[in-house]
């Protein structure tokens, strides 16, 4: 039957045609605005790459937020992949030059690896600092905002968050009652500034892997090592050591930022998102970074307050006050003066602007 008007008149087959493609026509934009409209929608994907692997901080913390809590808080918008950097095929003192080169868009870099290139970057975290969290978060206040602008000037790179892992302290096989003790023993160490600290002690130091611990304890090649008190606990040091300090050398403190022009080419709301999320995220890694600072040391004694570690039977060596006066004496002594010798006026310019006023330790160089 043919197609009427709706006056019940035929319509010819030459108008029908033209009808067809004045609909054709008008349905052009429409569909312009419909495949805009999708593009728009389409997630946006991230690459991340995060901090070591099989520890908490990525377990617990890194990992959970960018596979899951970032889609909740951008309502699905963004899409994110994670992978800590040891299992990357990246090694930790390539991170921020990638990230310079936006070849890694995002990334965390650990601030004591960071160091044999860039001193200046862990005036945060030197060996007798920070003896509780409470300082290093004190300390990390202060100079965050440098830290924002020698991460730009030179990396290119946005900071946007600050992490911290537990304390670093001291395990041993043998008994001893503070720093006054380790004269003469060999103690594994992970960077130049604890080797520099317990050579100041008197003692040997020896730069282990963090895997090659345990062995190296039960095989005598070190009486003591500076690791983590929820790590060292997760290794199995309670099997090979009797004393454990309750002072943190260090804790190992890392940044999380992004490319400049990786971080700018997002939507300033997406921006906004991200960066709620990463003060929520930040937050959680230090209050657990506290939590399990704790949480190794009781642990690792069989004290109450142990959920997720070993329970072994180890004396905790508790902070005396000479321990606290030989601490500052490191400080003041060695770490800093060290430190400003490897880094330069920059470093001591630094220091005595963000971090020496509040400590009354002023450094000079040279």
């Amino acid at each position: 039957m043919a197609a009427m008007t709706a006056r019940g008149r035929p319509i010819s087959s030459t108008r029908r045609w033209w009808l067809l493609v004045l609909a054709a026509l008008l349905a052009v934009p429409a569909l312009a605005q419909e495949a805009v409209a999708q593009e728009a929608e389409a997630p946006i994907q991230l690459k991340v790459i995060g901090g070591l692997g099989g520890v908490s901080q990525y377990t617990r913390y890194e990992e959970p937020f960018w596979r899951r809590r970032i889609g909740e808080l951008t309502g699905g918008r963004v899409q994110a992949e994670i992978a800590p950097f040891d299992r990357a095929g990246l090694r930790a003192e390539e991170i921020l030059p990638l990230m310079r080169l936006g070849v890694v868009p995002f990334g965390t870099a650990l601030l004591a690896v960071v160091s044999s290139e860039e001193p200046e970057f862990n005036a945060v975290d030197l060996p007798a600092l920070n003896p509780d969290i409470g300082t290093l978060r004190e300390t990390v206040q202060r100079y965050r905002p440098h830290l924002k602008e020698l991460l730009l000037d030179r990396y290119n790179v946005e900071l946007l968050s600050v992490y911290t892992y537990p304390a670093q302290v001291i395990w041993c096989s043998r008994p001893f009652t503070g720093l006054g003790d380790l004269a003469g023993r060999r103690i594994r160490t992970s960077s130049v500034g604890q080797a520099e600290m317990v050579e100041a002690l008197g003692a040997i130091s020896v730069v282990i892997p963090f895997a090659e611990i345990v062995g190296a304890l039960r095989g005598g090649v070190v009486e003591c090592a500076v690791t983590g008190t929820m790590s060292g606990n997760s290794i199995g040091l309670t099997a090979v050591t009797s004393h454990i300090h309750a002072m943190a050398i260090t804790w190992g403190v890392s940044v999380f930022g992004a490319n400049s022009a990786a971080w700018h080419a997002l939507p300033e709301g997406v921006r906004s998102s991200i960066r709620a999320g990463l003060a929520e995220l930040e937050t959680a890694i230090w209050n657990g970074a506290d939590r399990e600072t704790g949480e190794g040391l009781n642990c690792s004694s069989g004290q109450s307050g142990c959920s997720d570690g070993r329970m072994g039977n180890l004396t905790v060596v508790p902070l005396s006050a000479a321990d606290i006066a030989r601490r500052r004496q490191l400080l003041t002594s060695t770490v800093l003066p060290r430190w400003v010798d490897r880094c330069g006026d920059g470093c001591a310019e630094a220091w005595n602007a963000y971090l020496g006023p509040s400590l009354g330790i002023t450094v000079r160089h040279p």
